[in-house]
């Protein structure tokens, strides 16, 4: 068991660059991170919370808010909203707030290829970055780039910057800016109690405009039963030619 332990602590260290490993150990450590198995939370929105549960091995997912729910059962995204009130789309919405609300430990996901950022100044500040891109066919938009910068003394993550691909099918070179400044312990692990989006132009940061805040964060290492996630009898089945 200790050989097999050294073993994986070396192909963790090889697969991974120095850098990101002390960003997941800043938050944590990703083996704590890989421990767990279900993972929870809500996103209070005045009368319209949504609590979010995903199953982190197969990334199975259940989005319930009042009057809708919405998942993915492995197979198949399902919406159930018999009074037709949801207006956004169920295959772009999933787990993409679970994508930014599990920085920086989904960027230790297969699939992905790290390349050093150009760094980040922001009011006098420098970060240093990572850019992370994925190989063809991860997920949904396998283009999508995500650029984490850290704090380069805490080796904390700060800030992140994203390109969005969906639909379009190619690659963009318009970085939206997420703020990473508020944190919370969470079984040993160090999550987000919120995040902010910020105004940007030509590249430039600019002023807060939008935070969206975590509560009654559930960690796990129990996984659900698979009728959790099941497609309810009252469910729609969601394809790309019916968002």
């Amino acid at each position: 068991m200790v050989e097999e332990s050294e073993r994986e602590t070396e192909t963790t260290a090889q697969r991974y660059p120095e850098t990101l490993l002390k960003v997941f150990a800043a938050h944590g450590g990703l083996e704590s991170w890989k421990d767990k198995r279900v993972l929870s939370f809500t996103i209070p929105k005045l009368d319209k919370p949504e609590t979010h549960t995903i199953d982190l091995f197969s990334r199975h997912e259940k989005i319930e808010m009042p009057e809708v729910t919405m998942g993915y059962d492995g197979k198949e995204f399902w919406l159930a909203d018999e009074k037709r009130s949801y207006k956004g789309d169920p295959i772009f919405y999933h787990n993409l707030m679970f994508y930014f609300y599990s920085m920086p430990f989904v960027l230790g996901d297969d699939g992905i290829k790290y390349d050093i950022a150009e760094e980040l100044v922001f009011e006098g500040k420098s970060y240093p970055g990572i850019k992370i891109s994925y190989e063809s066919g991860v997920g949904i938009s396998s283009k999508d780039e995500y650029f984490l910068y850290y704090n380069p003394e805490t080796f904390q993550m700060e800030w992140l910057g994203y390109t969005v691909t969906y639909r379009s099918g190619e690659k963009s070179d318009n970085i939206k800016w997420i703020r990473y400044n508020d944190w919370m312990e969470v079984d040993d692990l160090i999550l987000p109690k919120s995040i902010t989006w910020h105004a940007y132009e030509d590249s430039q940061i600019k002023e807060p405009k939008n935070t969206v805040s975590f509560e009654n964060v559930v960690l796990s290492e129990m996984a659900k039963p698979k009728t959790f996630f099941a497609i309810p009898e009252n469910a729609q089945v969601i394809n790309e030619k019916n968002p």
